[in-house]
């Protein structure tokens, strides 16, 4: 069985290229211009893998996360970030709050997203199984890299992420 792919983005053109690349390397791409649209697929039909951008119309990103995370039938899905804001956002952080499996900076190379979906499935295709969607936190950042330094201005998605790790972790006291 082909692998499926929810690729999230507001930008035709980043979703074009994605979509073009995935689905020349044999995976099922559904495409979707903002988290709120993902998000009605997802719970149609649940994909293998979630590419999702951060700052988008309607729902962003991370809020496409948090309900990804919060349904018990979704709650295991790999997902991964391809976003402009990847500077502002620590992968580390981002996979040990939201298990997000790692953050790949725009401008991307779509050779560089397919590598990563690739590993983040096993490097499974039609008919493979996947990798356990259960990982370690410091393994799903370690898929990407290095934590991105925080640039001044930060994004609306990057406060609504402060935001959310200053509440949990105050929770947590």
């Amino acid at each position: 069985m082909t692998k499926r792919i929810i690729l999230c983005d507001d930008e035709i053109h980043i979703l074009r290229a994605a979509e073009f690349k995935l689905k020349r390397a044999g995976y099922e791409v559904t495409i979707a211009s903002d988290g709120q649209e993902a998000w009605e697929r997802i719970k149609v039909q649940p994909p293998d893998i979630l590419v999702t951008d951060c700052q988008m119309p309607r729902l962003d990103g991370l809020g496409l996360i948090r309900r990804v995370r919060e349904n018990p039938a979704t709650r295991h899905l790999p997902i991964l970030m391809l976003t402009a804001k990847g500077y502002e956002l620590p992968s580390e952080e981002l996979a040990r709050q939201w298990n997000v499996m790692g953050v790949i900076p725009k401008p991307f190379s779509p050779r560089e997203l397919l590598q990563t979906v690739e590993k983040i499935l096993g490097g499974a295709r039609q008919g493979e199984p996947t990798a356990s969607p259960v990982m370690a936190p410091a393994e799903p950042a370690a898929l990407v890299g290095a934590v991105m330094p925080r640039a001044a201005g930060a994004s609306e998605c990057a406060t609504e992420y402060a935001t959310e790790r200053g509440a949990s972790r105050a929770a947590t006291l």
